[in-house]
């Protein structure tokens, strides 16, 4: 059996801004409107469901919220050299330099701020965060980027 959370229903989604280093289009800074999901495989437990909805709500709505209007910026690049000052980040990346203010920005220790890599990031936290039981086989976490354009990562349990 799956259970689905619906982040466009749901309210989970934020706004946020990045670039990926050499690619046409998207080495430009741009940004976009992200929503997130969550699907769960498992069987009913003794409770009649496979996990409480609102836990994984809430876990998913934290992450959401630490990523609303803010820039992405990616920890763990070959491409981006992040400068990291009390008040300003600098973000350098071949022949372009960005100067963000350090409360605009988050730094995710991943190597490149794509919707796959993000979402590998997001399971890896929310498998942290969550106990789940012995029932729930695999979870899995989309993002859209835009409505159409979904990035999905499943960490079996």
């Amino acid at each position: 059996m799956m259970l689905e959370i619906d982040g466009e229903h749901a309210g989970i989604k934020f706004s946020a801004c990045h670039f990926i280093p050499k690619h046409e289009k998207c080495a430009r800074l741009h940004g976009h409107s992200y929503v997130m999901r969550l699907k769960l495989e498992g069987d009913i437990g003794n409770d009649g469901m496979i996990m409480d909805f609102t836990l994984l709500k809430k876990e998913l709505k934290k992450i959401a919220d630490e990523l609303d209007h803010r820039t992405i910026l990616p920890g763990k690049s070959d491409n981006v050299v992040l400068t990291v000052g009390s008040e300003s980040v600098d973000a350098t990346c071949g022949n372009k330099k960005y100067t963000f203010p350090r409360e605009d920005v988050v730094i995710l220790e991943i190597p490149n701020i794509t919707a796959e890599e993000m979402t590998k990031m997001m399971i890896r936290r929310i498998i942290n965060e969550i106990d789940f039981s012995s029932n729930v086989r695999s979870v899995s976490i989309g993002l859209d980027e835009e409505r159409g354009q979904t990035a999905w990562c499943t960490h079996e349990l």
